[in-house]
């Protein structure tokens, strides 16, 4: 059976950093996205993460403009308390962006595609409910 299109995509760190660093690949997988009408997120809290000593600011400013920023609620934070402890009781001092992250994939539209470097935490994190590639 044929995977359905996604109509979200969420981008996590790695994802975010390497559209930041203007890597050929990712570039062209955000923009084949947005022509496609797919809403492209992040997180509020993934450009934190994202954002290092080097960050070139204008470039982010510029990159960010062309995707959706989606803030953290009251009730994403419960909803990230929650998949920690359907992850086997992860802790969130270790994983508190990725299951905030989670959070807000799993509210955006359906089926949600996610981009990142930690399949595994997302697989812990939200199981067969969105769909995880690789960067």
């Amino acid at each position: 059976m044929k995977e359905a299109p996604a109509r979200s995509l969420v981008l996590d760190c790695q994802a975010l950093s390497l559209l930041l660093g203007n890597e050929r690949r990712m570039v062209a997988r955000v923009e084949a996205a947005r022509r496609a009408g797919v809403i492209v997120l992040v997180s509020v809290l993934t450009v934190v993460e994202a954002a290092h000593g080097k960050t070139d600011l204008a470039r982010m400013n510029w990159v960010l403009s062309r995707l959706q920023l989606e803030p953290v609620s009251q009730a994403d934070s419960m909803t990230a308390v929650q998949l920690l402890r359907n992850a086997g009781g992860l802790h969130g001092h270790k994983y508190a962006i990725d299951a905030l992250v989670a959070a807000l994939a799993l509210r955006s539209p359906a089926p949600v595609l996610v981009l990142t470097s930690d399949r595994d935490d997302w697989s812990k994190l939200c199981g067969d409910r969105i769909v995880v590639k690789d960067v």
